[in-house]
């Protein structure tokens, strides 16, 4: 996934996915260094997650540093501290699966298809949340932890059992359940973790960030705290080019400048400076 423009002074890729093998179909990351190499243009590796963060900055330009976010979607989990736009740290984040996955794999149970997000959102419309009683987990010593599989499993158990037995499932009430144990997993950590640290503003990013229930919570939260809470519209929850050029001009500002030799990366911490990563570049001498 990359962003640039002719006038732009730099060209911009994601690295560190959890989707990263899907992302490298068309070899969008050669495409991206040659490109780079060929315009004499800087070439800037983007954390996906600090490219999810940054989709807010796009949304809205009053929006600055330091805040604290909640970025949730199909790869990762987490409270993340921005000091600087550049400067950022995981102060909780998801022991197992993450959020989005939860909605993919419960999406599959029911039979709604793929992706489980926006489909699980759709078919929880007018249902009942407190129909089923579904698990909140608690991450034993680490207050600001998540852990979605607990939920997942039970809601697959059930949907099982109730086959099985020849029983109904209401369907709509048990999305509108699953959707309820998810916030009410995200949101009172978001909370929390605002009240420890006492920062004021307070965003939401990533895939998750689009569904109608969970936003609704963070309307909530935000009106008990009296603090804002920056959301980005839908079309800028999920995965896009827009979120990694903003980010890319904050790296380009700070200086964050990798090589066109530079390999993609599965994984990295958000608090790394993965332009200083060796990818490929040993291969061929260079640094």
């Amino acid at each position: 996934m990359a962003a640039w423009c002719r006038k732009s002074p730099a060209v911009g890729i994601l690295k560190p996915s959890a989707a990263w093998p899907a992302r490298q179909c068309g070899k969008p990351a050669w495409n991206s260094r040659r490109l780079a190499w060929s315009l004499h243009k800087p070439f800037i590796p983007v954390h996906h997650i600090r490219g999810h963060i940054a989709a807010n900055l796009l949304a809205f330009p009053e929006l600055e540093p330091p805040f604290l976010c909640l970025s949730a979607s199909g790869g990762s989990s987490m409270l993340v501290l921005v000091r600087d736009y550049t400067d950022m740290e995981i102060l909780g984040g998801t022991r197992d699966d993450a959020a989005g996955e939860a909605f993919d794999k419960v999406a599959r149970v029911l039979g709604v298809g793929y992706p489980g997000g926006p489909k699980i959102d759709k078919l929880a419309q007018g249902g009942d949340d407190r129909a089923y009683v579904l698990p909140h987990s608690h991450v034993n010593g680490a207050p600001l932890d998540f852990s979605f599989s607990g939920l997942k499993t039970a809601v697959i158990n059930l949907a099982h059992n109730a086959e099985q037995k020849g029983e109904p499932i209401d369907k709509r009430n048990l999305a509108a359940s699953f959707q309820r144990a998810v916030s009410e997993t995200l949101v009172p950590r978001f909370k929390l973790a605002a009240e420890q640290t006492g920062v004021r503003t307070l965003v939401a990013a990533g895939g998750v960030a689009a569904n109608s229930r969970l936003r609704a919570d963070l309307e909530q939260m935000g009106r008990e705290l009296g603090v804002p809470v920056y959301m980005p519209p839908l079309s800028l929850c999920g995965d896009n080019a827009a979120m990694i050029g903003a980010q890319a001009y904050y790296e380009y500002l700070a200086g964050n400048t990798g090589t066109i030799w530079q390999n993609a990366f599965a994984t990295a911490e958000i608090s790394e400076k993965i332009c200083q990563k060796n990818g490929i570049a040993k291969k061929h001498g260079k640094r």
